[in-house]
């Protein structure tokens, strides 16, 4: 057995079959083989979709027999941003988004919900931005807690987003400390992105054993391209198998740009028998 069938996939959808439109992505997905998902805040900078719109995405999920297993909070990935929760003039958007996202989660059982921390703003004292997004993830926590989902942080790499304020995973994880200290929930985990991860340079074998306690959910692409497993530097098996030993039982969220610009095309890594959830 390889070490990539000790583990179960999700795709995103986000980044993988974007070549199509939105609502036709989970029926995408399922064609090539996969029952789970996830996305990035699916509705741009609008952080109150309407009721015609969220009824849509939950039907082409279900539709497609697709779960949807990981969400983010209102990101404003679209418009380069990375993420509200610690900016001061996106915070009242984030807080009218937290309901929202986490009522969509609940309605198609998603576990998983991530809040990007947001980049550091020109003007704006550090400090503040992050006694702010304490406040945030408080809430964000609180609102997966009733949901019974995870709240997820993840590092970002400095290539793509020097301005991130989250730049190591111990940074992310010291994050996710201090709001399972406010909450007492226990609910807020790392997201293990080991495309920026490696891209920061650090050591993923040691950041995997180090806190494989803390992991919540994994991502992967290789590097340096970010695209799929076998287009760069990094040993998805030597990797895989380590995860597998130190624990870790969650899935595999595939976030890659598909090499070929073929999304469909992208999966010959992973054979289909493995790619169901």
């Amino acid at each position: 057995m390889t070490a990539a069938a000790a583990h179960s996939y999700t795709v995103n959808l986000s980044i993988l079959f974007n070549e199509l439109p939105l609502l036709e992505r989970p029926a995408a997905a399922a064609a090539a083989g996969f029952t789970a998902a996830e996305l990035w805040w699916p509705f741009g900078e609008e952080h109150d979709p309407s009721q015609a719109e969220l009824d849509a995405l939950r039907k082409a999920f279900t539709d497609a027999g697709v779960q949807l297993t990981g969400l983010n909070f209102l990101d404003d990935l679209v418009k380069g941003a990375r993420g509200t929760a610690s900016v001061p003039a996106e915070s009242e958007r984030f807080r009218a988004n937290v309901p929202v996202a986490a009522a969509l989660a609940d309605s198609l059982g998603t576990k998983a919900l991530n809040a990007l921390y947001g980049n550091r703003v020109a003007g704006a004292d550090p400090a503040e931005q992050d006694a702010l997004a304490l406040e945030n993830l408080v809430l964000a926590a609180r609102a997966a807690h009733s949901v019974g989902a995870v709240l997820l942080i993840e590092t970002l790499n400095a290539v793509e987003s020097p301005d991130y304020a989250l730049l190591s995973a111990e940074a992310a994880v010291e994050v996710v400390g201090k709001v399972n200290a406010a909450t007492g929930l226990g609910n807020a985990r790392f997201l293990c992105d080991l495309y920026h991860l490696a891209r920061n340079g650090e050591d993923l074998a040691a950041v995997i054993s180090t806190y494989a306690d803390r992991i919540g959910h994994v991502q992967i692409a290789d590097v340096p391209a970010r695209n799929e497993p076998g287009t760069g530097g990094l040993d998805f098996e030597d990797l895989f198998a380590r995860l597998t030993a130190a624990g870790y039982q969650g899935r595999i969220g595939l976030e890659y740009k598909p090499s070929t610009g073929v999304s469909a095309d992208s999966f010959a890594w992973l054979p289909r028998e493995l790619r169901a959830g």
